[in-house]
């Protein structure tokens, strides 16, 4: 058998695929798309929301742990961020726990915990002191595109209403606020 050999363009000098974009070019009618123009197409831009935990070390990490459960099992890896912020509060942190003091005789037999026997450690007293001093905000970064506009409505409404973002106060930072700007730059100088 024979193969075909492929049809010549009209110019003489070109592949398939330049016909193809000849063919393309000469079939598009704008009668199909009247008016289509990229002055109505809108790129859907960031939306921050941002938790004031205070001084809640615990909760600004219950939230971090459900946004990243959120992430993983929605498979929202690059449109749900989170980042931390810690403000030291003015004033000096204080000062780590005193250490009681040691029993003046060294030869006195101490007395043995009984829990310290089965394995157990006793739990730390006091949180860290640098937790106690510093204020915590979580900066969570919703980054939908234009066709995930319902998506993204719905994760603002949500993530204000679940259990670790009630106690924070909450702010929703939307692109055209005067505040965007900073947040914006703000998020992206932190780790």
């Amino acid at each position: 058998m024979r193969e075909r050999e492929p049809a010549p363009l009209n110019n003489g000098s070109g592949t398939r695929s330049n016909l193809r974009m000849e063919l393309t070019n000469a079939f598009c009618v704008t009668a199909l798309t009247p008016d289509a123009s990229t002055a109505k197409i809108y790129p859907m831009a960031h939306t921050f929301l941002i938790c004031d935990f205070g001084r809640n070390e615990d909760a600004a990490q219950q939230a971090r742990h459900r946004i990243e459960g959120w992430r993983q099992g929605y498979r929202l890896d690059k449109k749900l961020q989170v980042k931390f912020e810690r403000k030291e509060l003015e004033g000096k942190p204080l000062a780590p726990p005193a250490e009681p003091a040691k029993d003046a005789k060294s030869g006195a037999k101490k007395k043995v915990n009984p829990e310290s026997k089965s394995g157990k450690k006793e739990a730390p007293k006091a949180a860290s002191p640098a937790a106690d001093s510093s204020k915590i905000r979580l900066i969570v970064r919703l980054d939908f595109s234009d066709h995930e506009k319902l998506s993204h409505q719905r994760w603002t409404e949500r993530i204000p209403v679940e259990e670790p973002f009630k106690t924070a106060s909450l702010k929703i930072v939307r692109a055209g606020e005067p505040e965007f700007k900073a947040t914006s730059d703000l998020f992206d100088s932190l780790d």
